[in-house]
């Protein structure tokens, strides 16, 4: 409230209306975010995918390069038939065979297509929301802006 003068009740709606849909933006963006996140998560699980299929498929006698990081690379030769080592999370590696590595990888890939349409779901949800609050303001402005019947001149 300002000081000696009530807001009044549609401007204290605004208001209310407008902090939502700054609101709504906000978590619309974040959500965005996380989206963008999960398609370059599952993107990395594809190639890693492809990269063990291709190991199989390749003659032992294949050198290939292995990626260190920072466009740094580290030559060697694939053998088949060995064991692959697979993050688990919290710094805990696993040494599995490559075929039931690409079977976890398919399971990973899975929960994050799922999670991918949930999140799509609750996007468009809020996008309909902000929409709606964005139409009722600009009516809300149309409203008061628009002169009163009786204020208009005649002849």
């Amino acid at each position: 409230m300002s000081a000696g003068r009530p807001i009044p009740d549609a401007e204290q709606q605004v208001q209310e209306d407008l902090a939502r849909l700054d609101a709504y933006r906000n978590q619309l963006s974040a959500m965005m975010q996380q989206y963008q996140y999960l398609g370059a998560s599952r993107s990395d699980h594809q190639r890693a995918r492809e990269a063990l299929e291709g190991l199989d498929r390749a003659p032992s006698d294949a050198e290939i390069l292995i990626p260190l990081g920072a466009d740094t690379f580290l030559r060697g030769a694939a053998t088949p038939g060995s064991k692959v080592l697979l993050g688990l999370g919290s710094g805990v590696v696993v040494e599995e065979a490559a075929p039931k590595v690409s079977e976890i990888l398919a399971q990973r890939m899975g929960k994050l297509d799922g999670a991918s349409k949930e999140l799509e779901g609750q996007i468009q949800t809020l996008e309909q929301r902000i929409d709606a609050l964005s139409q009722r303001l600009e009516a809300l402005a149309r409203s008061t802006s628009a002169p009163a019947s009786g204020d208009v001149g005649g002849n």
